[in-house]
């Protein structure tokens, strides 16, 4: 078995993620989490045991992922503790909800289906078989590199048409995406109450509806989204003069037309706001509505754009409309979270069957991702990225995740280089040696 040493304060975020497991096994997680970083080529469960040498013990870990992905919701909340403490400093926490599939082959993956295909291509492949992750993520403002989603739970879609292929001894049973992501952001508010912030969620246009809208809005969960043009919205009620028996009225009489209200040249002002990565003015119009999928009443946001006009709302009405678009902004993160996720570290490639064991890998790709990004936080850039090797490449550009991943491999080495007796590194041939080997394996 190979022994690396990673840095002390990734053995601490690790130690402090596998105190949700077993003890007689949770000492594995931290293996598995370095043969990720180290893996190359097909990203298999294989793939990651040969990283770290792991030769004729691998059963043990298979059989370690089914209860690692029945605790995945577990170990998401400790893993945000963690971040709530090292990162997290303002009075708010923004978490951004969606969905991604990943390719599966083969009709015995358990919890696989026919889905909506998101991004079809040049080969416009409207479907594709495999799994639906919906994805919560923490987005963060870095000091230097602007908004940053770290990844902290996925949960499996399952179509009900397809429940029934799954054996019944899982205990799988059929959610919505839409009660998936309420369930999911409800818990994580439980924690996010208890360290004294306040929590905002930002999702698509796709999460809009009841089912998600309505149990955040009774937990006091701000939620911010896109509408639809042909949103029903109704105007705010007018208390009444004089006394009337029964309950206030909740939504108005008359019906907002958007497109109405964006056609109509009255109203616009400027509006500075800080969006991917630069201050830009926005021209926006805002006014409160009622809107029956959110429960009562909404701020709404419409931006003029040179494509015409966005449409937003957010179902704290004294929020502002700089804060409504800043926020759905960042929601760009987790499209970058989803892209690193497949390129960087091969989610969906691990080539296996059994459902809980397929929740357990794809959640070992989201915390492996946020655990290197919390690691690289505060280093500088000079020591994350490293273009000796790329001289045409921009100096000064943004680290990606592959650069930070890069870096702690760099620094694992370099560790276990140090170790050594002083008489072992004082070889100019080994120092040389070691120096390829570093470009090699980072």
């Amino acid at each position: 078995m190979v022994r690396y040493q990673p840095p002390k304060d990734w053995q601490q975020w690790v130690a402090w993620l596998a105190a949700g497991l077993h003890g007689r096994s949770r000492w594995r997680l931290s293996l598995i989490l370095l043969g990720m970083v180290f893996a190359r080529g097909r990203r298999t469960v294989t793939t990651w045991l040969r990283a770290v040498g792991i030769k004729h013990d691998f059963a043990n870990y298979y059989y370690f992922l089914q209860p690692l992905g029945r605790k995945s919701k577990k170990l998401a909340l400790r893993l945000l503790t963690l971040l709530l403490v090292r990162l997290i400093e303002g009075q708010r926490v923004l978490l951004a909800v969606d969905d991604s599939p990943t390719k599966r082959y083969g009709p015995k993956v358990q919890g696989a289906g026919i889905h909506h295909n998101p991004t079809p291509g040049p080969a416009d492949q409207k479907f594709l078989y495999g799994h639906i992750w919906v994805t919560l993520s923490l987005l963060l403002r870095h000091p230097l590199w602007q908004t940053i989603g770290l990844p902290l739970l996925g949960l499996l879609y399952v179509r009900a048409k397809d429940i029934t292929k799954i054996p019944k001894h899982h205990g799988w049973k059929f959610r919505t995406k839409l009660e998936l992501a309420g369930g999911a952001v409800l818990r994580f508010a439980e924690l996010v109450k208890t360290a004294g912030k306040t929590l905002w969620t930002v999702a698509d246009g796709a999460y809009a509806r009841r089912p998600f809208l309505g149990p955040l809005r009774m937990r006091g969960i701000t939620v911010v989204s896109r509408l639809r043009k042909d949103a029903a919205l109704r105007s705010v009620p007018v208390p009444s003069q004089t006394k009337q028996r029964g309950r206030p009225r909740k939504y108005g009489k008359e019906r907002i037309d958007l497109r109405r209200r964006a056609a109509h040249p009255r109203g616009w002002q400027q509006v500075a706001c800080f969006v991917y990565g630069q201050l830009a003015t926005k021209t926006i119009k805002t006014f409160l509505a009622t809107y029956r999928p959110a429960g009562g009443l909404i701020r709404v946001v419409i931006v003029k754009e040179d494509h015409g006009c966005e449409f937003f709302f957010c179902t704290d009405p004294d929020a502002t409309p700089r804060e409504i678009i800043e926020a759905f902004a960042d929601r760009a993160a987790i499209e970058q979270n989803f892209r690193d996720l497949k390129e960087v570290w091969g989610a969906g490639l691990q080539q296996v069957r059994n459902i809980w064991t397929n929740v357990a890998v794809f959640n070992l790709n989201l915390w492996v991702h946020t655990l290197v990004e919390c690691w690289a936080w505060n280093k500088p850039a000079e020591e994350i990225r490293d273009r000796d090797d790329s001289p045409w490449d921009d100096p000064d550009r943004r680290p990606s995740h592959a650069d930070r991943r890069k870096a702690l491999r760099r620094q694992t080495l370099q560790n276990e280089y140090s170790s050594l007796h002083a008489n072992q590194r004082r070889s100019s041939k080994i120092r040389l040696l070691l120096e390829r080997l570093l470009q090699l394996a980072a």
